[in-house]
This record gives structure tokens, sequence and C-alpha cells, in this order.
């Protein structure tokens, strides 16, 4: 499992990638499979962990380097492994996929247009891709995709809250993208309190938020700041609705399941994959235009919670996503059986590549099963 090197796993805070990746690896471990994660950082998981960066780069987000040396460390992390399959979740990390034998997985994350989608197509012919959604798939049709495979989450892990407050809740990054000016808007004409929480540690979203945000709070709009992940669970789980109204082709939004998990409805626009997740009248409501979204607002209240973790767990749990991705791997493989492994005895181990100096997990200032992952364990084999 190749990750991004710009948070740990389970990322603190932001890193819908990072999520989705710390998940699937428990999920697959209690399927009984062997798993090392290469990443940065610490390790919060229960796999082998080979680490190429002591420290996560997500203060360098935006620069490509530290992508470029994270994939350069590859080749000789694999030579040292003797794996079925290779999960890559990077951008840069495929390139190095021609000509491996291993077979290689890639899940494209982000958009699939433009220059990316150049990519894709061309990596698709030396690596199985796998799409996160209808929407992402049909956005680049000339793609060979493997299978598409939606995101995930422990929904057993997010606490369920049947009692709601009056006021909506808005998570996301500070870019025009997400939407959040609109959802302003969208609450004061519908007499909605709107309390926003959303990363902005980049340049570019601290002046989005100066400029575009900031002279609009007040008057019923509260900024949180960047949540935790367990103050983002109590954020959504107390409002009525998480408002999520995305000006752009999101191929996945994490927080939709997320608040689904919360027995929290959306309100959305139509974009992207929202069709895909959100049951519109049921989990949510989906409008076409802004104006539509302050009546939205106002039904959302009438919507049942236990619907909606029902549909969290029944379609966005993360089992499901792992039984998904084993029948990727078994293609991949040529539908040969996945061998037992064994890495070495106990908790899982850490090392580090390059000049980075070693370190052991567990780290004593970091419990080795966050959020309640002291439960997962690595079976047992007869």
């Amino acid at each position: 499992m190749i990750a991004p090197p710009w948070f740990e796993i389970p990322p603190p805070a932001y890193g819908g990638i990072e999520s989705v990746c710390g998940d699937l690896i428990e999920a697959l471990i209690l399927r009984g499979h062997e798993v090392v994660l290469v990443g940065a950082g610490r390790n919060g998981t229960s796999a082998r962990f080979v680490a190429t960066y002591r420290q996560p780069q997500g203060h360098r987000l935006g620069d490509p380097l530290p992508e470029i040396v994270h994939a350069a460390a590859l080749p000789g992390i694999l030579d040292d492994l003797d794996v079925d399959v290779i999960h890559d979740h990077t951008l840069a990390g495929p390139l190095l996929a021609r000509g491996r034998e291993t077979p290689t997985v890639v899940t494209a994350h982000g958009p699939v247009r433009g220059d990316l989608a150049r990519y894709y197509r061309t990596m698709s012919r030396h690596v199985h891709l796998v799409a996160i959604s209808n929407a992402q798939r049909t956005a680049a049709p000339e793609i060979d995709w493997a299978a598409t495979v939606h995101n995930a989450v422990r929904v057993a892990d997010f606490p369920f809250r049947a009692d709601k407050g009056d006021h909506a809740v808005f998570l996301g990054r500070m870019c025009p993208d997400k939407g959040l000016c609109q959802a302003i808007d969208a609450t004061r004409a519908a007499g909605v309190r709107l309390v926003i929480a959303g990363k902005w540690s980049e340049p570019a979203e601290q002046e989005y938020f100066r400029q575009e945000v900031e002279p609009r709070l007040g008057q019923g709009v509260e900024w949180f700041g960047e949540a935790s992940w367990r103050q983002k669970t109590e954020l959504l789980g107390a409002a009525r609705c998480l408002l999520f109204p995305i000006q752009w082709e999101e191929p996945f939004g994490m927080v939709m399941i997320e608040a689904m998990a919360c027995g929290t409805p959306v309100v959305a626009l139509r974009r992207g994959s929202v069709p895909e997740i959100v049951t519109d009248g049921a989990t949510g409501f989906i409008c076409d235009e802004v104006a539509q979204l302050p009546a939205a607002l106002d039904k959302a209240a009438a919507l049942e919670p236990g619907r909606c973790r029902l549909e969290a767990r029944r379609r966005f749990d993360v089992t499901l996503m792992a039984a998904r991705y084993e029948e990727v791997y078994r293609t991949a493989c040529g539908q040969r059986p996945l061998r037992p492994r064994t890495f070495g005895a106990g908790r899982a181990r850490t090392t580090t590549t390059g000049t980075e100096s070693a370190v052991r997990h567990p780290h004593p200032e970091q419990p080795a099963s966050p959020r309640g992952r002291q439960e997962s364990r690595r079976p047992s084999r007869s």
C-alpha cells in the first residue's frame, strides 16, 4: 500500500486519501492479508511500515519534489519485499510500474481531466486503474478503467446522534470550488445558523479566507477553524445537515459519507459524485441550483437520522470497499490465489529509507491504534 507523503496514516485532521488508506489497511488485515505500508511520518496502522520521510510533508503541498523523492525510493523498497500486488495511491508512483513483474493497482483520487486524463490514459496500459465514482469514470470514458470502487469509512467509528441542532455545518478546504460563499448565502436566506470548519493552511487557502470568508462572518455565520477527527464527528453529528454546495465535478466527497455515518443528512448541488452518494429525499436533498438550497435546508430537519446511518453502513462501510478491492487484486494477479505472508512476528515494524533515521512503532506520543483501532488485531493463521 503506497500512500502519498503528505500526511500520516491515519491523519490527525485533514487527509481524505490517507483516511481511506488507513481504513482499507485495517480491513484487509482483518480479512487475513499481510500489508506493508509505504508512507511518511509515524505509523498508526497495524501494517508493517516503511517511511520515506521521517516527517510528513504536508507543509510542502504543491511542491512536486516530495512525491518524486517518495516515488524514487519505491524500487529499492520493493526489492526487499515479496508481495502479490502493489496498490498505489500517489500520482508519481505509477510512472515506475511499467515493466514491473508485480501487478500494480492505482486508485485515481483526483479529477481526471486535461493533462491528468492524458496521464491516466497512458498509465492504464500498464496498471489496473480504479475510479472512485462512476461520475469520475464517465468524465473520462476513453480510459481503460479496471473497476469503480467507492471510498468508504469505518462507520462504527463515527458516533451516531439522533437529536440534532438547528444549525447547518460546512466542512471543506478554503477554496472557491467547495462553494463556501454559496453556503453562507443559502443559510442566511433560510435563517439557519452555519458553522464552518475547514483546512486553511496553504497560502492560497489563507488568502481566500481573508478575502472572501472573513468579511462574511457574523450574523449567524461562525468560523470554527480546522477540526480534528473527533471535533469533526462532533460537528457533523450535532448539525441538522451538512451543506455541500460543490462548484465542480468532484469525483468523491468523503465528508458526505462521514456526515451520513453520524446520522446527518446532506444538502448538496448536483455535481460530480453527489447523485451516487446522496439518496434524494431520504439521506439528503440534491439541488440543481443554488436558489433551491434554502428550501432544502428547511426540509432537511425532517429527514430520519437512522436512515442516513443505515445507508452509510450498507453502501459506504470499509468492509465493502475492502471486498471490492480484493476482487481487483485477484484480477490483477490473474485470478491466482493471494499467498499468505509473514513479515515478522508481533506488532508492525517501522523502518525508514535513504538518509532518514530508523524509528520504532509504537511511538510514545502516538497510540498504536488511534480512533478505536485497539479492537483490530492481525488474525491468526492455521
